[in-house]
């Protein structure tokens, strides 16, 4: 296992902004209000020849156990108590206040090792509020500046004291001195082609605003991970969590709720819907958590067609089904609506699940994993250019200007979706209803509900067209 460092403090001392430091990457939202961090996000961290996985924690404050500051409270306690090391931030330009005292001796009664950060040091105002950090009693304080990128060798250093099993041997390659942010918001990192056996399974989970996402992805981890609740929009990060279902490993990736583009004015939803778009891009199963009760609103449609157009495979999960009165009737209609309005992703498996009473959970992951192995599918070309003999029997392409189109061949030239490539000459004129044609005569013939099918039409170039 590796060392864990959970990154701790009150709100807005920068402890997300040191936590996209040491991943290397620009993870969490970071604002200048407080409290955007609500719940507790693991990431693989580097800094110079150390390797461990850092915990970015909810700020510390002083609430009812009840009330949202209070169950963020208790998520970092939770970080607390499953960290080797913690780094105990202070803003250094604020000086030592009433709250960090408070904390440090809640820190302090952990028993956990403490290194004492003083963040936001650059100036000569940072350098006296961080010489306070000494009346906290917890050691000497590192000053760094996280956002700048200076002390870092410092802080290595005193995280080596603490922790050496997060050293590497000297002899193993490793990167340069400092963790460095490799790119801005929103850049999106490569996604290999190949699909390995021992990668695990990347699934997100998405939808409305209080869908019961986080409730579910609490069902299925068997523990209450993520920070849940009446209050609608309590998620922010996208929260990404490694676990294993019947022997087979899972990333799974739960997202802020998604609302309709006219009605977010706030930089801090906008950053959360972001995040969570990007995780749908670095799925590969997504499932859409949807209310029983007023399931396929116009805002989850425009959101099942988003996965669409990334490519990706689709469950529909139909939430709060402990509550429906009349199943059958309202399994019927969701499956009539669904294939109606979505008739790109025909046939994608439709789950009724509980997230609350834990109900349906392994249905989803079965459906889950079905539909990753259809998406990874890869037909044979010599069945598929015998279906395409027979659907061209059936219905022969239509005529362009006295002569007919002819398609001669196809084969499949990608999986993840599937895509496929069909020759012949003048495609560019084929109409989209025979397009569409093909495409569902390629998901019923080789069984590939729920899962995007790319088609490509290709004409050989004509050698006597004149060239502009």
């Amino acid at each position: 296992m590796p060392v864990a460092i959970a990154i701790v403090g009150r709100p807005n001392v920068g402890k997300s902004t040191l936590f996209n430091r040491l991943v290397g990457r620009k993870l969490a939202i970071v604002d200048d209000r407080p409290g955007v961090t609500r719940d507790r996000r693991e990431g693989d961290a580097r800094l110079g020849n150390l390797r461990f996985t850092v915990i970015d924690t909810a700020g510390l404050e002083v609430a009812d156990d009840a009330s949202l500051l209070g169950r963020m409270r208790a998520q970092t306690e939770a970080a607390i108590a499953s960290a080797d090391l913690i780094l105990f931030l202070i803003d250094a330009r604020a000086g030592v206040t009433p709250a960090d005292e408070h904390f440090a001796e809640v820190v302090r009664r952990s028993g956990v090792p403490v290194v004492l950060v003083a963040n936001k040091a650059e100036s000569r105002t940072g350098e006296a509020g961080a010489y306070e950090g000494y009346a906290l009693g917890l050691g000497t304080p590192v000053s760094i500046s996280a956002e700048h990128n200076e002390g870092m060798a410092d802080l290595a250093e005193a995280i080596a004291e603490q922790v050496p099993e997060a050293s590497l041997p000297e002899d193993e390659d490793v990167a340069e001195t400092d963790a460095v942010v490799s790119g801005e918001e929103g850049e999106e990192e490569a996604i290999p082609e190949d699909v390995g056996l021992a990668r695990p399974l990347r699934l997100a989970v998405i939808g409305r605003p209080n869908a019961g996402k986080s409730t579910l992805v609490n069902a299925l981890l068997g523990e209450e991970r993520l920070l849940t609740g009446p209050e609608a929009g309590i998620t922010r990060d996208t929260i990404s969590v490694d676990w294993t279902w019947r022997d087979k490993r899972i990333k799974v990736f739960d997202t802020a709720g998604m609302r309709k583009k006219a009605r977010i004015d706030d930089k801090l939803e906008k950053l959360s819907v972001s995040d969570g778009m990007r995780a749908v891009r670095f799925a590969e199963v997504v499932v859409l958590l949807v209310d029983a009760a007023a399931p396929l609103e116009k805002q989850e449609l425009q959101i099942a067609d988003l996965v669409e157009r990334e490519g990706r495979a689709l469950v529909l999960g139909l939430n709060k089904w402990d509550l429906v009165e009349d199943r059958n009737r309202r399994l019927a209609e969701v499956r009539e609506m669904f294939e109606r309005l979505l008739p790109q992703m025909r046939g994608a498996p439709i789950v009724p699940i509980s997230g609350l009473a834990g109900q349906g959970v392994d249905k989803l992951m079965e459906a889950a994993f079905n539909a990753h192995r259809i998406w990874n599918r890869r037909v044979p070309t010599s069945k598929l250019n015998r279906w395409l003999e027979g659907a061209l029997e059936r219905h022969p392409p239509p005529a362009v200007s006295g002569r007919r189109i002819k398609i001669r061949y196809a084969t499949q030239v990608k999986t993840r979706p599937p895509h496929f490539a069909v020759f012949g000459t003048q495609l560019d004129a084929l109409p989209d209803s025979f397009t569409r044609y093909l495409v569902n005569g390629l998901r019923e013939t080789f069984d590939m509900p729920g899962v995007p099918i790319r088609l490509s039409l290709r004409s050989p170039k004509n050698p006597f067209h004149r060239k502009s």
